[in-house]
């Protein structure tokens, strides 16, 4: 076994702390890999606090991991000692079931491996995530990530980069369509530099003026602030997409107003509570509300290509792994811009 140094919740209520533990030995088909960064996702508090199920603990929390190579099992191929490489939120899955073999890991008809918070393929030994010094995953879940881009801002692209690349490739957003970004957080943000890059006309969709500045540098085109009503009334029938990054409640129906006929409201976000939805909210306009998760390795490993050739990274700000609380307290508040990364050689 391998000797791992981590930061883990013990229980649900419990505070992330120092936590030593044991990775499984390389495997003939596994990829080791020294973390060098590893992002921080609004999900890793959900799990340590069980918002959304119950956790299995000791919980290592971390999905958004890039690091350096330092051991191949004996078969893999795709990888050697020294390579960069990235882990995003799963780490294996049956490999056999009809969406698996299109590419399509994220929806293993027999449920994916999460990174963490997860149990390997024998169904009982956890998995533990990127708050650590390193980790063991198999060849056919690991990414390659290029030397072109700033290897702490690749991080995120793991899970907000990727989570709003493929609901924007899946649906074909581009050139003649209008997009609406509906919050700049973590993921808003990326999915503004995507959607800009990919020739869309995009609108972020926030509550808070403020962000105005700042959507307008990464390159959005236009911006509602949607506690105006006048801004909401202007903007009513407008848009072709919303792609929706909001975790908190809030109204779909108001939002699924603002799209055009045949219009798409895009779910990436995860509020804590179902939505109420007025059948009439649909119907009138033939409107669409779907939900997305993350991309597929094949997709993915697309869209850290894509960023590599555009010079698409994510907005950090790094942090030592002592100060991932409060980080979290900010995140709380939406004061991050706009995603904390730690840089694991503070471990």
């Amino acid at each position: 076994m391998i000797a791992t140094k981590g930061y883990a919740a013990q229980s649900a209520e419990s505070d992330l702390a120092p936590w030593e533990f044991e990775r499984r030995e390389v495997g003939p088909h596994d990829v080791q890999f020294e973390i060098l960064f590893c992002g921080v996702c609004h999900s890793d508090l959900h799990q340590i606090k069980n918002d959304w199920f119950p956790g299995i603990f000791p919980m290592v929390p971390g999905h958004e991991i890039v690091g350096r190579v330092i051991q191949v099992g004996d078969h893999v191929k795709k990888f050697k000692v020294g390579d960069l490489a990235g882990t995003g939120c799963m780490v294996d899955s049956c490999q056999v079931c009809e969406n698996c073999k299109q590419d399509l890991e994220q929806y293993c008809l027999e449920g994916n491996t999460q990174t963490y918070n997860g149990l390997e393929r024998d169904g009982k030994t956890p998995t533990y995530g990127g708050y650590s010094n390193n980790i063991v995953v198999r060849e056919e879940f690991v990414l390659h990530v290029s030397d072109k881009l700033d290897l702490a801002a690749v991080a995120p692209l793991l899970c907000a980069g990727i989570t709003t690349y493929s609901p924007l490739r899946h649906w074909k957003v581009g050139k003649g369509h209008k997009l609406a970004v509906l919050g700049l957080g973590g993921l808003g943000h990326m999915a503004v530099k995507f959607g800009v890059a990919f020739g869309a006309e995009v609108t972020v969709l926030s509550t808070s003026p403020k962000k105005e500045e700042d959507a307008k540098k990464l390159g959005a085109h236009h911006f509602v602030v949607t506690t105006d009503p006048e801004q909401v009334a202007a903007a009513k029938g407008t848009f072709d997409f919303i792609l929706d990054t909001v975790s908190a409640e809030h109204d779909f129906n108001m939002y699924l107003s603002l799209l055009r006929t045949n219009g798409t409201h895009i779910c990436v976000g995860v509020p804590p509570k179902p939505a109420e939805i007025a059948a009439f909210s649909l119907l009138g306009g033939r409107k669409s509300l779907a939900g997305s998760g993350i991309g597929g390795i094949a997709e993915t490993q697309e869209m850290l290509d894509f960023c590599a050739e555009n010079n698409i990274v994510s907005d950090i700000e790094m942090i030592d792994m002592k100060d991932i609380h409060h980080a979290y307290e900010r995140m709380e508040k939406g004061d991050v811009r706009y995603r904390f990364v730690i840089d694991m050689a503070t471990l």
